[in-house]
């Protein structure tokens, strides 16, 4: 037993850990949760390997429709509406869970514009504010070259997606109002300078936030396919947009594995284990700034051991033709599992923190007004003080994270291409033990006491 706790704790997973709910979800048998879990994943790649025919993952046109929009102008006006957010952060109440800001931050973007997105594809094309003004400072300024900062690939979005991360899970007060409307506000006119001197074609491998969308709503079974001025609607099996995907690049593995990383480390930084590893009492928590430094340092380091895991168990499966040639096109099945990871890890913030988003849109300024008509007092946190509701929510989660396991080693399968038994049995069985792994210690991270 000790062994697998300490092979548990030694893997990267991603999920998000809410001490909310956590004194009723200790009276399920997770345990048992987390038995099953390995047993799909694990029959999951037998099967596979056995059955010799994989899943086809096609894709059908469901209609084409006129874009109602030009790209530029939904751009300006999401451009528009930021920064009214950035002034409702500075001007707006500093309480986090009343201001629109961090909630629109936090919940509507990072939480239900994910979840959105896995389900029905890019919805930050037509969101993310720089196209437009960096398309039309261009046109003004008659600026049409470039700095070479397409030749870096995804590293600038890699270190945007790494600032983030440290923003959310070590910084001091990331959902403070002010603290915040200031960051992002100096993060936008950044980005629109490196836009409106590369290009705005530069923004879905530079920019973080874009190239992170992009990448998890390629498991969506909706999405839109893009021509001028038209756009396909398209459906298949989740993970088909995926087999359409170039071989992944170093930045962009880097991009993956600290996604990955990023939400393993929030959920674990939490967890009574970690802060027992830190000499802190879990009951007694003394704030972030007790964790600051030991915590910046160990997201790094998570970043470090998952890329190290991943890139080992590929090459300990001595993949046919050579690891250089097989690493891009695998490291693409841990996409579902970062999208996966994404929406369990969550969950739970989207189904409390939502209410309160919804009570800031009908009051943003908070000056007593009532523009959607809402009572006061109206949130409620019920449904996680009963075993009935906590259940489903982590059945949700427990969903979302073994169906993501599912795709990825059935894609995984399907981008090593078609070797003998023999070869394809060597090539996955390092893969398999490494995706069981992440599954059982996402869900334990789900399940374990939090204390943070």
């Amino acid at each position: 037993m000790r062994a697998l706790w300490l092979v548990l704790l030694a893997v990267p997973g991603a999920a998000h850990a809410h001490a909310s709910e956590r004194a009723v979800l200790l009276t399920l048998p997770t345990g048992w949760y987390l038995i099953g879990a390995a047993v799909v994943v694990t029959l999951t790649a037998v099967l596979a390997l056995l059955a010799g025919k994989l899943p086809a993952f096609t894709a059908h046109r469901l209609f084409d429709r006129p874009a109602f929009l030009p790209r530029g102008v939904t751009s300006w006006i999401c451009a528009a509406v930021f920064w009214a957010l950035v002034a409702v952060g500075i001007r707006g109440t500093r309480d986090p869970l009343e201001n629109l800001l961090p909630l629109t931050v936090w919940t509507v973007i990072w939480v239900g514009l994910t979840l959105s997105s896995v389900l029905l594809g890019n919805l930050w094309r037509d969101l993310e504010p720089w196209t437009g003004p960096a398309r039309t400072i261009r046109r003004i300024l008659g600026w049409r070259g470039t700095i070479g900062l397409s030749r870096l690939g995804h590293l600038p979005a890699t270190v945007g997606y790494l600032a983030f991360a440290w923003f959310e899970i070590v910084s001091l007060s990331p959902t403070d109002p002010l603290v915040l409307a200031r960051a992002a506000a100096a993060y936008y006119l950044l980005i629109l300078a490196l836009g409106v001197a590369e290009g705005e074609d530069w923004l879905p491998q530079g920019e973080f936030l874009t190239a992170y969308f992009a990448m998890i709503s390629r498991i969506a079974p909706v999405w839109a396919d893009y021509a001028p001025g038209r756009v396909t609607v398209m459906a298949g099996w989740p993970g088909a947009q995926v087999l359409r995907m170039s071989p992944l690049g170093p930045s962009a593995i880097a991009f993956v594995t600290l996604v990955l990383a990023s939400v393993s480390f929030d959920g674990l930084h939490e967890t009574f284990w970690w802060l027992v590893r830190l000499g802190v009492n879990p009951l007694e928590f003394p704030g972030r700034s007790a964790v600051y430094g030991a915590n910046s340092v160990a997201l790094v380091a998570f970043w470090g051991l998952s890329a190290a895991l991943i890139l080992g168990a590929i090459r300990l499966g001595r993949p046919p033709g050579g690891f250089r040639e097989a690493v891009g096109p695998m490291m693409l099945s841990f996409v579902p599992i970062a999208a996966g990871y994404h929406v369990a890890h969550y969950l739970v913030a989207l189904l409390t923190d939502g209410q309160y988003a919804i009570a800031a849109l009908n009051d943003p300024f908070g000056n007593g007004r009532s523009l959607l008509g809402l009572p006061d007092h109206w949130v409620s946190f019920g449904f996680l003080a009963t075993q009935s509701g906590v259940l489903a929510v982590w059945t949700a989660q427990f969903t979302a994270i073994v169906v993501a396991h599912v795709l990825a080693v059935l894609l995984s399968f399907r981008l090593s291409g078609n070797p003998d038994h023999g070869t394809a049995l060597r090539a996955h069985f390092p893969m398999t033990l490494l995706m069981v792994a992440y599954t059982v210690f996402g869900l334990w991270l789900l399940s374990a006491p939090t204390g943070a």
